[in-house]
């Protein structure tokens, strides 16, 4: 399969999710939002979440491994939980927390040193990768601040639409239309990616922001690293050097530290 442009292959892929969702939510009785208010908040959170948290992923992705890069994405549980003590609802950090913050943030540098060395990738490409779960967790700390009167299911299926039109107008703009080749693998992945990775995975963590505290959200990172080091061993032949598995282990270990900081007595 041969690569598909970034940002059109995320446009594609959100409008796809973003339409077979809408059509959902309508045949369930949601209905588009009223208030301006609302559509503000859902822009917002669409931005940051999938345009910067996502877009940032699909691009650093040309170079960097895709285990690599789902373990540094796995400081979102770190973000969470630091931007989750913003603002009169926020809680204080404890010296656990702190400890773990400390901890995760040193595996990703870990990680990041080991990519430079090994010249898996260039060093703008890790920047941008670790900028993407601060946008991540901006975007989830926004939305669950800020709810919108609108079922949960309409409101993702509209963030996905104003994705899905902000990065065709960027690939469009960056001339990626004529680096676009269909084959059935490409067909297949886009698929893929617009209804697990988005129509069910985006919706589910998207109903969790307002069910769970930040802190606790993020424990859906402990999953990602592991599914995608065990895939991209299997099916693209990707390695992890020992100074990788070293800021692995780092990283988990943070964000276990942090989570298990963040549990609370009954």
């Amino acid at each position: 399969m041969q690569a598909l442009p970034p940002a059109l292959f995320a446009g594609v892929r959100f409008l796809l999710a973003g339409m077979l969702m809408v059509a959902y939510a309508w045949a369930r009785g949601g209905r588009l939002p009223a208030s301006r208010r609302d559509w503000f908040n859902i822009a917002v959170t669409s931005l940051l979440m999938l345009v910067g948290g996502n877009g940032c992923v699909t691009w650093a992705e040309q170079w960097i491994e895709s285990n690599q890069a789902a373990l540094i994405v796995a400081t979102s549980a770190l973000w969470l939980s630091w931007m989750g003590t913003w603002g009169p609802q926020g809680e204080r950090l404890s010296g656990l927390t702190l400890l773990g913050l400390g901890l995760g943030f040193g595996g990703v540098a870990v990680l990041v040193q080991s990519g430079l060395s090994l010249r898996a990738g260039p060093l703008p490409a890790y920047a941008v990768l670790s900028l993407a779960p601060v946008f991540w967790a901006a975007g989830s700390v926004w939305s669950r601040r800020a709810p919108v009167a609108c079922p949960p299911a309409m409101t993702a299926a509209l963030q996905m639409l104003i994705a899905g039109v902000v990065f065709s107008a960027l690939g469009l703009a960056a001339g990626e239309a004529q680096r676009w080749r269909w084959d059935v693998d490409a067909l297949l992945v886009v698929l893929y990616l617009a209804v697990f990775g988005s129509c069910i995975a985006y919706s589910a963590y998207f109903w969790l922001v307002h069910q769970v505290p930040p802190a606790r959200l993020g424990t859906y990172a402990y999953v990602n690293p592991a599914i995608a080091v065990v895939l991209g061993w299997w099916v693209l032949g990707e390695r992890l050097n020992p100074t990788q598995v070293l800021g692995t282990a780092i990283i988990l270990a943070g964000v276990v530290l942090v989570t298990w900081a963040a549990r609370k007595p009954r």
